[in-house]
């Protein structure tokens, strides 16, 4: 197969080209070359990009404005349900490759092997399947609630019996779950760094939820590989990133999404009051992280309050108007980066790699808003 691009771009920040064809075979890029090298298309398209890659995202979740009371009133068959559908949302959207940070009753990770299997579409998706939390903890009715580092130790076990292939950890409280205080830290340095440890050693990946100051430097000080959210983030904080080369999944939609449907949303005062406190924040700390060097990896919260999964464009928008990034800098926060943090290929368009690959109506280096508007995905070389 041949997929020519008016202008293209591997995902990485080399100058993007123009007139390029990708040739692809058994589900790879076998080669990248010139257009007038030989050859007729199979099919063209005025822009290129990798398939975007989400390394936060929630499939059992739809985006209700009220998650407290949607855990409260569906059954775990609902819950599959609404996790089948949203991952064919996400795929269609452009979303290849994608990171499950936490379901019910080991939902994730069984979407997953389905997916893997041919038996339902979706993306490459890493899973993890309970957060690991402290006793009424943030997540605490979707989560392995823990007391003491053995504790932790056995919940990651636990996690992987089920079949997760990366663990989530709740350094802090969060803006769904009432009573929890995004700013104050839960789960102790001592827990996180058992429950870290025990998941390095078998090669598992671990993940943070930590808005707030102290929470972020001890799951950092832990060995934590990304910080979800860290939108408290002060410069100690900033420097402890640099030095343990972590990754900051910023998470711009979520509080972004709350705070834009306030009126008539139907959310929850409390949920209002901290997303307000947490977008604050966000706006003030995160930027200045990016401009400090820490590495950003793209990641939206899809499934919480009006954050969709087949709006991961949004993200990449934000990237680009909140922190500055260029749109092609976004672009690779959300293609090459991402897909670094999550481990399962490289996230670009180069021979050898895998062929996920986005056909775009128009440059998406000259208005990020093209990523809205896909025109064909490809999946592994297979058009969904």
């Amino acid at each position: 197969m041949i997929v020519r691009a008016g202008i293209f771009y591997d995902g990485t920040l080399a100058q993007p080209r123009k007139n390029v064809d990708i040739a692809v075979d058994g589900g790879l890029v076998r080669e990248v070359r010139a257009a007038d090298e030989g050859g007729s298309p199979d099919y063209s398209a005025a822009c290129v990009t990798p398939g975007l890659v989400n390394a936060h995202a929630h499939l059992e979740m739809s985006g209700e404005p009220d998650l407290m009371t949607f855990y409260a009133t569906t059954t775990q068959n609902e819950r599959v349900l609404h996790a089948v559908e949203n991952a064919c949302k996400a795929l269609r959207a452009g979303v290849t490759t994608i990171r499950d940070l936490g379901s019910s009753c080991g939902v994730s990770p069984s979407v997953r092997d389905a997916v893997d299997a041919g038996r339902i579409p979706g993306p490459r998706m890493r899973a993890v399947a309970s957060p690991i939390v402290m006793t009424g903890g943030h997540g605490w009715p979707i989560a392995r609630e823990v007391d003491s580092p053995d504790d932790a130790r056995r919940a990651v076990r636990e996690q992987m019996k089920i079949g997760a292939d990366a663990i989530k950890l709740m350094a802090t409280g969060g803006v769904m779950t009432k009573g929890a205080v995004p700013g104050n830290a839960q789960l102790t340095f001592e827990e996180l760094e058992a429950a870290i440890a025990e998941a390095h050693r078998h090669g598992l990946r671990c993940a943070s939820h930590a808005i707030g100051t102290q929470g972020i430097k001890n799951a950092l000080r832990a060995g934590i590989d990304s910080i979800e959210h860290g939108h408290m983030v002060d410069d100690e904080g900033i420097a402890l990133f640099k030095e343990r080369g972590a990754y900051l999944v910023p998470t711009l939609a979520a509080p972004t999404c709350i705070v834009a449907h306030i009126e008539g949303g139907g959310q929850p005062q409390y949920v209002v009051d901290k997303a307000r406190y947490v977008n604050e924040a966000m706006l003030r700390n995160v930027k200045r992280a990016y401009d400090a060097g820490v590495k950003i990896a793209g990641g939206s919260d899809a499934g919480t309050p009006f954050n969709y999964h087949d709006a991961y464009a949004s993200e990449v928008e934000l990237m680009h108007t909140l922190l500055g990034m260029s749109a092609q800098e976004a672009l690779v926060a959300a293609t090459s980066t991402a897909a670094e943090l999550i481990g399962l290929h490289r996230g670009v368009l180069a021979p050898g790699e895998v062929a996920d690959m986005l056909l775009l109506k128009r440059d998406v280096g000259s208005d990020v808003r093209a990523l809205r508007d896909v025109e064909k995905v490809f999946k592994g070389g297979a058009c969904v």
